[in-house]
């Protein structure tokens, strides 16, 4: 299999705070050692992407070059020296980190947390390097993985929140048949909270939130307990009413504000775990002496580490994630700035938007 590789193409470029642009003039990247270049077939907005173009990132590429986008997904058209591992027409998803290989935490298996971060070859695409907003991107073949035959491109766009969403499951403990968990937030990270903790045999799944329409998706993709904290009086003693008085083996905090982080806290059955999946705008007041007097251990995730995207791949492939109530809308890259709107502003109940070139 051939491609005629174009030397400019069509990405969106960064100019400065919320200044994006399409442009048709991009020159088309090289893969270098160890990378491929991949024709982009999609995608994904995320609320990464958002704090990027309102805010900037440290060590991002200069504004008026950066092209950002590391939900990406798309086919192998040209390979780097020395890569053997794909071939020209592979179809391919990736997974935005790809730690440096060398320093104690990658050596650890922590390359999501590497401490060479935009050096000595760490990689985080659309973040430290330009991603898939674009007609092609190139990555590293560490942070690749082939996509089944029976996944598209758009539905694997979603292996990274899916992979964040594991990761955390896998950073409290991993094994959890059988078990009761709490999950704050029905936003796509609480969503893929709640579709991880099922697919491994989660026993009972309480997802809490504000959004009846969110809460209603949570429980089509697994959730079998729902709280609107609007509408219960006290959402601690309902989630006490579900577990027996015990609390949750596992909780996940998924919301990002005090009040979240406090009834996860106050939900985890003693001596289990409290996992951090969201970021917080402001700092979070808490009760910490409940945690170290019911031995509570707290965990944190950052990104979608531990091979996780390679299992969220599989599970997609097994038919144990519906990715149909999440990603609910697709827009060209002309037409991004239409899809961006609908993702910050949630127009048309909008989840995940999906961008394709």
């Amino acid at each position: 299999m051939s491609h005629v590789i174009p030397e400019k193409m069509k990405a969106l470029v960064l100019f400065g705070k919320d200044d994006f642009r399409v442009v048709n003039d991009k020159p088309v990247p090289k893969p270098g050692h160890g990378e491929v270049l991949v024709k982009v077939e999609a995608c994904g907005i995320c609320g990464t992407d958002v704090k990027i173009i309102t805010k900037g990132m440290p060590k991002m590429p200069p504004y008026g070059e950066f092209t950002q986008g590391h939900e990406w997904t798309g086919t192998v058209v040209a390979l780097g020296e020395t890569v053997d591992e794909f071939e020209v027409g592979d179809r391919v998803a990736i997974e935005a980190h790809k730690g440096c290989g060398r320093c104690q935490n990658c050596i650890e298996g922590l390359y999501t947390s590497c401490l060479n971060y935009a050096q000595k070859g760490q990689i985080a695409s659309g973040m430290t390097r330009d991603g898939g907003f674009a007609e092609y991107a190139v990555h590293h073949i560490n942070a690749i993985y082939k996509i089944p035959d029976n996944v598209d491109f758009v539905q694997a766009t979603y292996v990274t929140t899916l992979g964040c969403a594991l990761w955390a499951l896998d950073t409290s403990g991993g094994y959890i048949a059988g078990d009761t968990v709490l999950i704050t937030g029905p936003g796509p990270i609480g969503l893929s909270m709640v579709q991880a903790c099922k697919s491994v045999g989660a026993e009972k799944i309480i997802l809490v939130g504000t959004k009846n329409d969110r809460l209603e998706i949570g429980k089509s993709v697994g959730a079998t307990h729902t709280i609107n904290v609007n509408e219960v009086e006290d959402p601690l003693a309902a989630v006490m009413e579900i577990t027996g008085g015990r609390g949750c083996e596992r909780t996940y905090e998924c919301a990002g504000n005090d009040s979240s982080f406090d009834l996860c806290l106050k939900s985890t059955m003693r001596g289990h775990v409290m996992t951090l999946v969201s970021f917080y705008k402001q700092p979070v007041t808490a009760a910490f002496d409940y945690a170290v007097l019911n031995a509570i251990s707290i965990k944190t995730v950052r990104g979608e580490g531990g091979n996780n995207c390679k299992r969220a791949l599989s599970l997609m492939s097994q038919g144990k994630i519906d990715t149909s109530r999440i990603l609910t809308h697709t827009f060209p890259l002309d037409e991004f700035a239409t899809g961006y709107d609908y993702f910050v502003n949630r127009k048309d109940g909008a989840m995940k938007v999906v961008i394709t070139p």
